[in-house]
């Protein structure tokens, strides 16, 4: 999550010492041979990086290159962060074309109409992915490239707005109190999508022993001002897939007009090659839209997200703008406007790269791999929460048995991975159940079956030193 930056006031940029009772210590300007030395014999070795203000002088880019990548070394290793979902790895020949079209303004159709193309091509190929229906002539299902997936869920949202206040006007009915219906697991974007586009929230809270949404709870929260349900394929907590057919087929039988949005955004490219018998897709007559994350198990580095329409019907003409832009007229649904076509690149060299086969492969990999560090877990004693056998995400959610009474937590197990240089996030559950306290290591194209081993050895190192340790010395530790 990208967070506001404060700018600071005055008063703030020369702030007390690091050391109380040091004062600031004014090195000697350098002589005329510093100057051809090495960085670290430079003067710039000495002085602080700007930090507030633009300097008045340049820096030699080779200095600036090692000042700025001496920085960046305080952050955790990617690889080791299993926290997240993105992708930390592509091939050097991905990479490539990567960097020749980062200066490529996506946006510019006229002048980059390749690249434009290969968006085009990407969009049948995802979009034939999740079953849209293109032998329907009535249908011409379509879509678009997006930053991530938290955009393509704002268009999602806003789409299903616009096309219900379309109807409420055509039948003069009121059309200022839209509402959405949803899991509280869902992640913070579609939060922000109601409250930015003003739609009410109505919730399906979890259970202790529920983290998904019930299909049934879902349906009796629809009203006449429900713009849509939203389904996940992959709660960000567990893994585990929303029941859409469910919800799809208690739409129908209960003759319920109200579309189903699926929140695909890390289950989209896993679903399709795992578990391809599942029903979640274009498949279901009540689903409309599918965003996707192609920086996600699309294997693209962050940046890349896919939003999909069954057909035109559901994306509501006035939200489109042809635009005359540098001599083409060029249609825009987007909340974006220029931005590189590295990722589109990125995604379209995956597709042809790796084909069905490929992502096939790379996704039973993963989960295979999910399921014996989980069958390992399971004998070091934690409790699983997460699916196997490929019916949810390639992630392990764990937690400690409760009824072995532990005089640690799972935050004091996720502190001891930590100094072995390992991200596991340890966080509470969605609200109504966020008594609950579980861990989580998602598995990712570059989580081989031996980095798994050494986790789990490095777990059971955690462990085994927290068992030694009394309870003061683990709040000393947290401290």
């Amino acid at each position: 999550m990208v967070h506001l930056a404060p700018i600071p006031n005055d008063k703030d940029v020369d702030k007390d010492p690091l050391v109380d009772g040091m004062k600031k210590i004014k090195f000697p300007e350098p002589t005329e041979h510093e100057l051809s030395t090495s960085v670290y014999g430079s003067h710039f070795a000495t002085q602080d990086l700007p930090k507030t203000e633009m300097p008045e002088k340049e820096m030699p880019k080779d200095v600036a290159y090692k000042m700025i990548k001496d920085e960046l070394s305080l952050d955790g290793n990617p690889i080791l962060n299993l926290a997240s979902f993105c992708t930390t790895y592509m091939e050097e020949e991905a990479e490539k074309l990567m960097t020749a079209s980062m200066a490529t303004n996506f946006i510019d159709y006229e002048e980059y109409p390749q690249s434009a193309e290969i968006q085009a091509r990407c969009v049948s190929m995802i979009g034939r992915m999740f079953n849209a229906p293109t032998h329907d002539d009535n249908e011409a299902s379509m879509g678009t490239s997006t930053i991530g997936s938290s955009e393509a869920i704002m268009l999602g949202t806003l789409a299903m707005k616009k096309a219900w206040q379309n109807k409420r006007k055509a039948a003069g009915k009121p059309y200022d109190k839209p509402n959405i219906v949803m899991n509280s697991a869902v992640q913070v974007c579609w939060e922000k999508a109601a409250r930015y586009f003003e739609v009410e929230e109505k919730y399906v809270y979890c259970t202790p022993d529920r983290y998904v949404i019930d299909p049934e709870e879902a349906v009796n929260l629809v009203d006449e001002n429900t713009i849509g349900i939203c389904a996940i394929l992959g709660s960000t907590y567990t893994g585990e897939y929303e029941d859409v057919k469910g919800i799809n087929d208690l739409l129908v039988k209960k003759n319920i007009d109200c579309p189903i949005h699926v929140d695909a955004a890390s289950g989209g490219f896993v679903a399709p090659f795992v578990n391809p018998n599942l029903e979640w897709d274009f498949r279901l007559e009540k689903v409309i839209s599918i965003n996707v994350s192609g920086h996600k198990y699309g294997l693209v580095y962050p940046g890349a997200g896919w939003a999909v329409w069954r057909s035109p019907e559901y994306l509501p003409k006035e939200l489109i703008f042809n635009i005359n832009y540098l001599g083409a007229d060029q249609a825009s649904f987007t909340l974006n406007f220029s931005k590189g076509a590295s990722q589109v690149i990125g995604q379209y060299y995956q597709l042809i790269r790796l084909g069905k086969c490929g992502y096939r492969a790379i996704m039973l990999n993963l989960t295979r791999t999910a399921d014996y560090l989980s069958a390992h877990l399971e004998a070091l004693g934690f409790l699983i929460l997460s699916q196997t056998g490929g019916k949810g995400l390639p992630l392990v959610a764990f937690r400690l048995d409760p009824e072995k009474k532990h005089h640690y937590d799972e935050y004091a197990v996720a502190h001891q991975l930590r100094q072995r240089g390992w991200v596991v996030p340890a966080y509470t559950m969605a609200p109504h159940s966020e008594k609950l306290k579980l861990m989580r290591v998602v598995v990712r194209e570059d989580f081989s079956k031996s980095r798994c081993d050494q986790l789990v050895a490095d777990i059971k190192l955690a462990v085994d030193t927290l068992n030694k340790l009394d309870e003061e010395m683990i709040q000393e530790q947290k401290e």
